[in-house]
């Protein structure tokens, strides 16, 4: 009985798996070499909890900056890494909380 993991399909199956890999290195090195203007980076400009905030409405923001030109879903200066920071977390939040709230089950 032929093994499954060896020959043709598991050569080309590694090859892929290899050429992600490349890809995502790339992508990566690439992305360590970008900077922040220092113009949008303000101490007093909002911080986590506005970007938490911001994050989390930032799906309902995009659909009145359809729009309003005037509206953005991100603040522009902030403070940097902690405003990224809670803007990513908040919006992550957001598809959570609509996964849990479409599949969960109801206990009686």
């Amino acid at each position: 009985m032929p093994d499954e993991r060896t020959g043709p399909a598991m050569d080309a199956s590694r090859a892929r798996v290899r050429a992600a890999f490349g890809a995502f290195a790339a992508s990566t090195l690439l992305a360590a070499c970008a900077t922040q203007a220092p113009a949008g980076v303000e101490p007093e400009a909002p911080g986590f909890l506005f970007g938490l905030i911001h994050g989390v409405i930032a799906p309902f923001a995009w659909v009145v900056s359809l729009f309003d030109p005037k509206t953005a879903i991100y603040a522009v200066p902030n403070n940097g890494g902690w405003y990224d920071f809670g803007f990513v977390l908040g919006a992550g939040l957001f598809p959570l909380s609509i996964r849990r709230g479409l599949f969960a089950r109801r206990r009686d």
